[in-house]
C-alpha cells in the first residue's frame, strides 16, 4: 500500500489522479491533500479519502474547511502547509499538480527528504530543473515525469543505456488555433483559446497550449530530465494525440509510446511506477492504446509554424541562454496569461511581453536564491508591461 500526497488535489490533474487512486484502492492510500482555494471540493475529497493532513491556500480557510470535514484531519495552510503534506504526512510519493511556483519549496523539501516526486508542475522544474534533479539524486528519490509526453520517453528509455540516446521528439496537438491566421489569433477570446481539441486542462495550460507554450516548457522540461541539449530535442504537430514521443538512437533506431490521449495512464504510470496499473474490466487496450474506436486512425506530422507561434521559439532561446533565463521565461508567461484571462492584453501579445522580460533580464548563476529573485522579477516587469500597454 503506497503512500500518496497530492499537491494541486482540486484542480483537472489533481483530480483525475484520485480517480487513478480510487480505482485501485488495493494499491494506493491518500495521506495528504492541498489546494489553494477550492475549500468545497477539498472538503469533499478529504471526506472521501480520509488523508491525515489537509492543507488550503490561507488561513481564513481553515474554520469552513474544518466545518466541512466529516472527521479531524490536522488541517495546515499556506507554501509551509504544502512542505507538511510533502514531507510530514508519511508520503511514499508526491504528486505534484499545482500551477506556477506555488509549491516549488515543498516539491524541493520531498526530494531531499527522499521521497519520490511524481512531477506535472512544468515550471518548477523549467526554473530549478538541475538543482532539483540533484537534490533527488544526492537523497536517492526519483523524479517521476507526468506529462504525457516525458511519461513517453521515460518509458521508451526503460533498459536504454542514456548515452545511447541520439534526441528525442514531443509531440503537439497544435491546441485550437493551429488552422487559424495569425488575425483569427490576435482577435482570439479566453473562451475560445480554452477549447482545446483534445486534453481536458486547468485554464493555465488551456492557454499555453493555445500558443505553443506548453511544448516550450516541455522541451526546457525534457532538457532537465533526460540530460539533453535544445538541439537534441525537437517538436513536431501531431493533431491526433495518439502518438506522445518519439526517442532516437545513435544506431537509427526510433521507439515511440503510443496511448489514448487520457492523462490517467501518465498519472498512474508514475504513481505506480515501476509496476503498471491494469486495464479496467472489459477494456481493450490494444486497440484503446492506438486510438481505435472501430475506425481507422491515420498517425500525421507537420513542423510548427514559428511566425505563428513564437512562444516556442522563445522557450528554445531561453534554455540556450541558460542561468536564470528560463525562470524569466516562465514567470512572465504565467503573468500574461492571467492578464489575457482577464480581458487586458491580446493572446498574441503573449509572447511580445515574455520577449521583453528576456530581453531585460540580467541572468545569473542557478540557486535557490537567484531563482527566486528572477521569478519576482519577471513577474514584476511583466506587470509592469502590462500596464504600460493599458495606456
Amino acid at each position: 500500500m503506497r503512500s500518496i500526497a497530492v499537491l494541486g488535489s482540486t484542480g483537472s490533474i489533481g483530480r483525475q489522479a484520485l480517480d487513478v487512486i480510487a480505482a485501485h484502492g488495493d494499491r494506493f492510500r491518500v495521506c495528504a491533500l492541498a489546494a489553494n482555494s477550492s475549500v468545497e471540493a477539498l472538503a469533499v475529497q478529504a471526506n472521501a479519502f480520509r488523508p491525515s493532513v489537509v492543507s488550503v491556500g490561507k488561513r481564513e480557510y481553515v474554520e469552513p474547511l474544518s466545518a466541512a470535514l466529516d472527521y479531524e484531519p490536522r488541517i495546515v495552510w499556506g507554501s509551509d502547509g504544502l512542505r507538511v503534506c510533502a514531507v510530514e504526512s508519511g508520503a511514499d510519493r508526491l504528486l505534484a499538480a499545482t500551477d506556477g511556483m506555488a509549491a516549488w519549496r515543498a516539491v524541493f523539501a520531498a526530494a531531499r527528504a527522499g521521497v519520490d516526486v511524481a512531477l506535472s508542475n512544468k515550471e518548477i522544474i523549467v526554473a530549478a530543473g538541475d538543482l532539483l534533479i540533484a537534490d533527488a539524486v544526492s537523497a536517492g528519490a526519483r523524479i517521476l515525469p507526468v506529462d504525457s509526453e516525458h511519461s513517453a520517453v521515460f518509458q521508451c528509455m526503460q533498459g536504454e543505456r542514456s548515452g545511447d540516446v541520439a534526441g528525442i521528439v514531443l509531440t503537439a496537438s497544435g491546441g485550437p488555433f493551429w488552422e487559424s491566421s495569425f488575425d483569427e489569433m490576435r482577435k482570439a477570446t479566453p473562451a475560445q483559446a480554452m477549447r482545446h481539441p483534445t486534453w481536458v486542462m486547468g485554464a493555465k495550460n488551456s492557454i499555453d497550449s493555445a500558443t505553443l507554450m506548453n511544448k516550450g516548457l516541455e522541451v526546457i522540461e525534457a532538457s532537465r530530465l533526460f540530460g539533453l541539449t535544445g538541439k537534441q530535442i525537437e517538436v513536431v504537430i501531431h493533431r491526433e494525440s495518439v502518438l506522445h514521443a518519439f526517442v532516437l538512437f545513435r544506431d537509427g533506431s526510433v521507439k515511440s509510446q503510443l496511448a489514448s490521449p487520457d492523462m490517467r495512464l501518465p498519472i498512474g504510470y508514475a504513481l505506480a511506477y515501476p509496476e503498471r496499473l491494469p486495464s479496467g474490466p472489459g477494456e481493450q487496450p490494444t486497440r484503446r492504446a492506438i486510438g481505435l474506436g472501430g475506425r481507422a486512425t491515420a498517425l500525421a506530422f507537420e513542423p510548427v509554424d514559428d511566425e505563428r507561434f513564437p512562444c516556442l521559439r522563445l522557450a528554445y532561446d531561453a534554455l540556450a541562454r541558460g542561468g536564470t533565463y528560463p525562470a524569466v521565461l516562465s514567470a512572465a508567461n504565467e503573468e500574461a496569461g492571467r492578464a489575457y484571462l482577464a480581458g487586458k492584453i491580446q493572446l498574441t501579445d503573449i509572447a511580445a511581453l515574455v520577449a521583453g522580460a528576456l530581453e531585460a533580464h540580467e541572468s545569473r548563476a542557478v540557486s535557490e536564491e537567484a531563482v527566486a529573485e528572477a521569478d519576482h522579477w519577471a513577474r514584476a516587469h511583466a506587470h509592469a508591461a502590462i500596464l504600460a500597454a493599458a495606456h
